[in-house]
């Protein structure tokens, strides 16, 4: 049995309808066309996805929660309670909870986001996203963006246990857009650092490397100690640091009620540029 006697066939499947033709009168004599047409998603879709993706899979982890959320709040309400930082007549809770804010944005978007690329990259994940439309401009930005998402539950955490032991800021809501510019250059610079070592380090190196920046850090940032209580070599070194400007600046705001400073938003704008730039270029899928 020939094809044109099966379609011809009473019963059978017919010959496929003529689509319209270009002046809409239906006599067009080209058969309609199911063949799929696939193409890569516009990337404002590619950036939601991966930013949903991102989000979820962070707030999955434990040990990322563990980073992001329970290590902020337990230092400030530990040197709150203990009352040994050399701050003057401030209250130690009003040179804490900046400097804190600081300590969270640096543990999700540089230490937690590094360790978890990392391993990405380890086991493949990246890899397989390598193989698909997906930039990595899109890939980086969508970290970028799902650590950015995390730090807003981060900020109404520890801005709820700082005026539950007395926290008393200043500026009121005028210093709200100064507070979000340093929190958003803040995120870009450590992210950008923490991917730039993930997508170029194995992911052992990337551990141990960014636990231990993470530790440098902290004793040298900033955070729970005051600058000038380092030496004056240490001091000109931690002054051009992104956890020392985003705390310095975070405290400006806040406890004192004046501007961020230029220093402070140029060392983070820095950061964020030479960071990303890099990051973008160098990293690795596998």
């Amino acid at each position: 049995m020939t094809a044109a006697d099966a379609f011809g066939a009473p019963g059978g499947p017919g010959p496929l309808p003529p689509t319209a033709g270009r002046d809409g009168s239906g006599t067009g004599s080209r058969l309609l066309d199911l063949r799929p047409a696939p193409a890569a998603a516009t990337r404002a879709r590619m950036f939601a996805a991966q930013t949903r993706l991102e989000l979820i899979l962070t707030l999955r982890r434990g040990e990322s929660v563990l980073l992001t959320m329970i290590i902020p709040v337990g230092l400030l309400a530990f040197f709150t309670a203990v009352d040994v930082l050399p701050s003057g007549t401030e209250k130690s809770v009003d040179f804490l909870v900046p400097g804190v804010l600081a300590l969270a944005v640096m543990s999700t978007a540089f230490t937690g986001q590094a360790i978890a690329t990392g391993f990405e990259r380890s086991y493949g994940v990246l890899k397989r996203l390598g193989a698909t439309p997906l930039p990595r401009s899109i890939l980086l930005a969508g970290k970028t963006a799902a650590v950015l998402a995390v730090e807003v539950i981060q900020l109404v955490l520890l801005l709820a246990v700082g005026f539950a032991l007395g926290w008393d800021p200043s500026g009121g809501a005028g210093a709200v857009p100064s507070v979000l510019a340093l929190l958003v250059l803040g995120t870009a610079a450590f992210s950008g650092l923490g991917l730039l070592m993930a997508g170029t380090l194995r992911a052992e190196a990337t551990l141990a490397a960014a636990n231990g920046v993470y530790l440098l850090l902290l004793l040298i940032g900033g955070v729970v100690f005051p600058l000038s209580e380092l030496p004056g070599w240490l001091r000109a070194i931690a002054e051009v640091l992104p956890t020392a400007a985003l705390s310095d600046g975070l405290r400006d705001v806040l406890a004192d009620g004046s501007g961020p400073g230029v220093r402070n938003l140029v060392v983070l704008a820095v950061w964020a540029v030479v960071t990303l730039g890099l990051a973008a270029r160098t990293f690795r899928w596998e």
